[in-house]
């Protein structure tokens, strides 16, 4: 599920669509922070792919 959601965030960015971008981050971020809470992954790495994945937003909504 987690792997998923990340890939879902990271075709929209590669279409520069940053709408469904944005809804599948919000979607990804509470599995994330679900996944971390409950122990299945530990907190840095989890704050880390949520880190890695809305640089990645970033950056496709400065270059537009």
């Amino acid at each position: 599920m987690l792997k998923t959601l990340a890939k879902k965030v990271e075709q929209a960015v590669e279409a520069n669509n940053t709408d469904v971008a944005k809804d599948a981050m919000i979607k990804a971020m509470k599995a994330y922070d679900k996944a971390a809470s409950k122990g299945i992954l530990h907190n840095s790495t989890a704050s880390r792919k949520i880190s890695r994945l809305s640089t990645k937003i970033s950056k496709m909504a400065a270059a537009k």
